[in-house]
């Protein structure tokens, strides 16, 4: 049948869901509830915590809600609900979906995967930073509360205990003890990325068991995944809501929540606000990834993933809305205690959990319980997105290679060895240059610019390729209802747009790298970050060419194959899987009839 675009429909008559029994050998999720929550673990992490609510604060307080709201609906929901309708409907991770879907562009699933590979080994970094202050805060007292330590300078200034503090120079010429805590006894940080420095044995240690952590969650797939999640997704949400009553009545807690929300509508016409929430929303939603197709590959076949998917991004912005009140209320109750504005305590990153946010816990009563609360909320928010990292890169090879990795325990062992490697990676990171070295990753690899590529790609695939009115007939018959139009409308004209007009924007207004606003990273280092970054693109490109050049007919024949779905209704009748996608010959859909089983 002829769609409005130009491409062919599938008729939904003839088009039958996988069959328990096809499913046994991959799995499925035992509940609606462990999808719900595993994903929830996915795209609920310390992000929503401490990027979103200094974004705001950045941007014109509440006048950041318009164009973040804007890019939720035009971009954020419809691209969330696309990768998850698309593993979904063809019952693969995000690699062999893309086989199935359009082969011409398989390349983005390599792509996503390597850029969730250098994700994985630096992201777990942080839960090691927060296993190591979880450690400490069973002290009597907190070690980065108050001067005297080995670790401290003579410039240390205890606010908290003035009359012991070690300094007596000016204030301008003094340090924190919780930044001499951070700086010097954390991460003991070298001048540079040039200069590498030894390894951190206690970090190491602390990053040792998160692996091994991330290991026993997922080892057994989703029946362990979705069992973890059910602690792992909710716990995060008991300890913010503790930590914001406890903020909300804490002395000066408004005075922080007004700086959080008061408007400044100048700052509309800032571009750089616009950008600003573009890539959050992308960031936030772990959209372009391939995180929710591998997620979506395991429900069954009629579940009303529409619903889920809407429900699902609204408690993403909401938690970050509500991170805001929990950790404004905290700075506006530092710069009650300490008589400073509060610019001088709002920071974003690994600043606001490991230097602001212990800072301010330090003078509170009983500071070591809110302490505990704060850093087993980081972890399980890291751990989280960390597995279902791992789980979706498992998922693809698994669907790769299902005759080989579905037999004993292989799957266990080649989990394992990901697991190894990646925590041997990631031993650069904790040295006393790591520092440098994990900055680097997080702004090239890591970031909105590779995020919108493959978002952009993504859209001009299934709306453009395979059919926008195709896939919207696939979701119809697949929930049992139309989805609001406008979705259609998004995934082909305007999510594409806003990612290609961000993307512009983010390139043209470039600038070299920074760490701390004081250290500017060399030049080798800016080309190696944006190496690493175009590598994983670059896998896009390269395997249109190599499948071009494996195809048999002309040139234009061989690209128009490429372009056509496998014929999904044949092998969810019981033919080979993708896994033995050698033995299937790629069958492009006819125009004019309909597939017949």
């Amino acid at each position: 049948m002829k769609g409005n675009n130009g491409t062919c429909t599938v008729s939904s008559e003839n088009k039958s869901p996988p069959t328990p029994k096809e499913l046994e050998g991959r799995g499925h999720w035992s509940s609606k509830a462990e999808f719900i929550l595993t994903v929830m673990g996915a795209i609920i992490g310390p992000g929503n915590v401490w990027r979103f609510p200094y974004l705001c604060y950045r941007n014109g307080g509440g006048v950041f809600f318009i164009p973040y709201t804007l890019f939720m609906i035009t971009c954020g929901i419809p691209l969330f609900f696309l990768e998850t309708a698309l593993g979904q409907y063809t019952s693969q991770g995000s690699v062999t979906c893309w086989r199935r879907i359009c082969p011409l562009f398989q390349g983005m699933g390599y792509a996503s995967h390597l850029i969730i590979a250098f994700s994985a080994t630096s992201y777990i970094i942080i839960i090691a930073w927060a296993f190591f202050y979880l450690f400490l805060s069973f002290s009597a007292e907190l070690p980065w509360a108050s001067c005297g330590h080995e670790w401290n300078t003579d410039s240390c200034l205890d606010i908290i205990h003035r009359n012991l503090s070690l300094s007596t120079t000016s204030a301008r010429n003094t340090t924190l003890p919780v930044v001499e805590f951070w700086e010097r006894r954390v991460l003991k940080i070298s001048s540079g990325i040039e200069e590498v420095g030894s390894l951190r044995w206690e970090l190491v240690l602390c990053l040792i068991l998160s692996w091994v952590i991330c290991y026993f969650c997922i080892w057994k797939g989703i029946k362990s995944t979705g069992k973890a999640s059910f602690f792992t997704a909710t716990f995060p949400f008991v300890m913010l809501f503790v930590l914001l009553i406890r903020g909300v009545t804490l002395p000066g807690a408004i005075d922080g929540i007004v700086y959080y929300l008061y408007p400044d509508l100048s700052r509309l016409s800032d571009p750089q606000v616009w950008m600003d929430a573009g890539t959050q929303i992308f960031f936030s939603y772990a959209i372009g990834l391939g995180f929710l197709t591998s997620l979506g590959s395991y429900n069954t076949y009629y579940n009303d993933c529409y619903r889920d998917c809407f429900y699902l991004c609204l408690l993403n912005s909401a938690t970050s809305i509500v991170s805001g009140f929990a950790i404004f209320s905290v700075l506006g109750f530092m710069t009650n205690e300490q008589g400073v504005d509060i610019s001088e305590v709002a920071q974003s990153g690994p600043g606001l959990a490991f230097i602001v946010y212990p800072r301010a816990v330090a003078m509170m009563p009983m500071p070591q319980v809110w302490s505990v609360c704060f850093f087993l909320m980081i972890i399980l928010l890291g751990l989280d997105s960390q597995f279902v990292g791992l789980e979706c890169m498992m998922t693809s090879l698994t669907d790769l290679f299902p005759t080989s990795l579905r037999q004993g325990y292989r799957r266990e062992l080649v989990l394992l060895a990901l697991c190894s490697v990646c925590c041997l990676l990631g031993l650069c990171l904790v040295t006393e240059g790591g520092m440098y070295l994990l900055h680097l990753l997080d702004h090239h690899v890591c970031s909105g610019t590779t995020l919108l590529t493959l978002s952009f790609f993504q859209s001009v695939s299934i709306a453009w390729v395979y059919g926008a009115d195709r896939f919207y007939g696939n979701v119809t018959d697949m929930i049992g209802y139309r989805p609001y139009p406008l979705m259609k409308y998004c995934w082909r004209y305007i999510t594409p747009c806003f990612c290609f007009g961000t993307f512009i924007f983010s390139i043209v207004k470039y600038t070299p790298l920074k760490f701390s606003n004081t250290y500017v990273y060399p030049l080798w280092a800016n080309v190696l970050g944006w190496f690493i970054a175009t590598v994983s693109l670059s896998l896009i490109p390269l395997f249109m060419v190599h499948k071009i050049i494996q195809g048999k007919g002309t040139l234009r024949q061989r690209f128009l194959l490429l372009c056509q779905p496998v014929d999904l209704a044949l092998d969810q009748k019981g033919l080979p899987t993708m896994g033995t996608m050698a033995l299937t010959e790629l069958k492009p859909l006819s125009h004019n009839v309909e597939l017949t089983q």
